[in-house]
């Protein structure tokens, strides 16, 4: 039977990893992702979580639904954007958008989006609170599909820990949780240190946002398999154990919108 696990490993990992590992990796450029088969749609990421003020939500998911995800998904390399909303403690809305290549986060169509925002996007901006974004790449997705709950895990590799973490995610603890009853996905993203990208208008009108370093996102059609990650291969002592920063903060979602570019060129 053929497994239903994909594996994606971008460049700069299979570097790291020992000859005969290289060998084994099956690396795939960004030139390649529309002969791949995985659950991300792309090379990269843009990772969000927020909060928004009580009385402006029902505005503020009009205005992402109808006005800014189609918006963004028109942008060239935006390939799908999904809404999560929190099942739990923590911050109420998660935003990933997937897009073709890293490059694709800090190009001229995508930065001249975020420093012209439309009136409502002024507006919604000013509800938002508690922005934690990341711009990553994709450094290992494995499945495929999008499911109900999702569980988010951020966290840094201890100093100079890096490789070793990488190694036991991408080789060990995520390849075969698509096998697993209950789940169907599971990614570990990375966020690349950008130092010299100025602050946009919509991050002006937030007020700023924090950074999220690595993100772990698994996706399940079963609440407790997807959640029970949390307390099992993903807690805070497995993943300190294996290099992780203590400081970690998980969280858990369900779906609530997702649309991809092919909708937004067929709309209408």
């Amino acid at each position: 039977m053929q497994s239903r696990t994909s594996r994606f490993s971008g460049p700069e990992l299979a570097l790291l990893a020992p000859a005969a590992e290289r060998q084994r990796l099956a690396v795939i450029t960004e030139a390649d992702r529309e002969e791949d088969e995985m659950g991300l749609l792309g090379a990269g990421a843009m990772t969000a979580w927020c909060d928004v003020a009580v009385e402006a939500i029902p505005e503020f998911e009009d205005w992402h639904s109808h006005e800014h995800m189609p918006e963004r998904l028109a942008i060239p390399g935006f390939l799908r954007g999904t809404r999560w909303v929190a099942a739990a403690d923590g911050p109420r809305y998660f935003l990933l958008y997937e897009v073709d290549a890293f490059d694709t986060l800090t190009s001229q169509p995508y930065l001249a989006r975020l420093n012209d925002p439309t009136p409502w996007s002024k507006q919604m901006m000013g509800y938002v609170r508690n922005m934690t974004r990341g711009l990553c790449g994709v450094s290992g997705s494995f499945g495929f599909g999008i499911a109900q709950t999702l569980l988010t895990t951020r966290f840094s590799p201890a100093d100079g820990r890096e490789t070793v973490l990488r190694a036991w995610l991408t080789q060990e603890a995520l390849p075969n949780l698509p096998e697993t009853r209950g789940i169907i996905a599971a990614h570990l993203l990375e966020t690349r240190e950008l130092p010299n990208l100025p602050q946009t208008q919509e991050q002006r009108i937030r007020g700023g946002d924090m950074t999220a370093d690595w993100v772990v996102l698994v996706e399940g059609y079963d609440f407790e398999s997807v959640i029970s990650l949390s307390r099992t291969r993903l807690s805070v002592e497995s993943l300190t154990a294996r290099s992780a920063s203590p400081a970690q903060t998980t969280s858990v979602y369900q779906l609530a919108y997702s649309l991809t570019c092919q909708d937004t060129a067929h709309d209408g």
